[in-house]
């Protein structure tokens, strides 16, 4: 089968499209034939050997796919690796049969990014209504999504993006008010858009943008951290959390895979508000698997909007 592998660790030249052995059927998993292949920033971390669970090599990188099993039923399902391939295994508890009412294009921005955003907000943050948060990367793939779930539940959102134009993205999606992210001035421009402090806030960041935004919630309030895209990890001094009763969490979707009700929960509603049209999925760049390496060039530079994938089947 064709498929992206990865014998070495580097920058996008190590992404080289050859044939490999197909996935060897294992108990519990199916195989799926793959239309789809998300990309994510994890995908990048995991090229650069900086990804929170260490990979061996050669790999196939990829976390999330969408196709058919069982002779034409749709699914889409989180892989650990092995996405960005013509066929790839999926766990029985990560797959879930699309409904007809969504599409395989709206499908792909579900599992991975989609989750993310649903169990941020509602699992980590307990965001409620009537509350304010901050969701950087707001023209993502996960901050399009977070900033119309939070809207839809009632808070009032701060988007925050790097351009003019990513920003209005964001107001258009239901963000009350936008920042930009690259303001040296970034605690007190959320502060003046929010009105205030904000109860709560979601960071991706890393380094100096953590600490401007955690300066940024209220007491008593929290921030969840999902990644460092700048590169660089961030600490908190404890005396700063005990001054302000702040609470720091962390998370990572992944511990989530073996919960019987966590993703079924959100998958079900993820999938039910886009049957119903209140959430729209921002389809971006769709690349050939060949062009995997161009894919993660435009991911690290920052450029897209929406979600990419990898069309396996050209």
């Amino acid at each position: 089968m064709r498929a992206i592998v990865m014998r070495e660790f580097g920058g996008p030249d190590v992404l080289r499209l050859e044939d490999a052995p197909e996935p060897t059927p294992r108990a519990g998993h199916a195989l799926v034939d793959v239309n789809l292949a998300g990309v994510n920033y994890a995908d990048v971390h995991v090229r650069g050997d900086t990804y929170l669970a260490p990979v061996e090599l050669p790999y196939i990188p990829g976390n999330e796919v969408v196709g058919t099993i069982d002779g034409g039923r749709r699914v889409v399902g989180l892989t650990r690796g092995g996405g960005y391939a013509e066929r790839a295994l999926l766990h029985r508890r990560v797959t879930w049969d699309i409904p007809d009412a969504v599409s395989d294009e709206q499908a792909v921005a579900l599992a991975l990014q989609g989750n993310s955003a649903w169990h941020l907000l509602f699992t980590a943050l307990r965001l409620t209504e009537g509350e304010s948060v901050v969701v950087p990367a707001a023209a993502g793939g996960v901050g399009t999504l977070a900033v119309q779930l939070a809207a839809r539940a009632g808070a009032k959102v701060i988007g925050l993006a790097g351009t003019a134009a990513k920003r209005q993205l964001a107001l258009d999606l239901g963000a009350h008010a936008v920042v930009d992210s690259t303001a040296e001035d970034l605690t007190e421009r959320i502060l003046d858009a929010a009105g205030g402090p904000v109860e709560t806030a979601l960071e991706m960041t890393g380094g100096a943008t953590f600490a401007r935004t955690l300066a940024a919630v209220a007491p008593r309030g929290r921030l969840a951290v999902y990644g460092f895209a700048g590169g660089e990890l961030a600490t908190v001094s404890t005396r700063e959390l005990m001054e302000r009763s702040l609470t720091v969490s962390g998370f990572w979707l992944p511990q989530l895979y073996a919960d019987r009700t966590a993703l079924p929960t959100s998958m079900r509603a993820l999938f039910d508000a886009v049957a119903d049209g209140s959430l729209t999925t921002l389809t971006g760049t769709t690349y050939a698997l060949g062009d995997a390496m161009q894919a993660h060039h435009d991911l690290a530079a920052r450029t897209p909007t929406g979600k990419l994938a990898l069309d396996v089947t050209r």
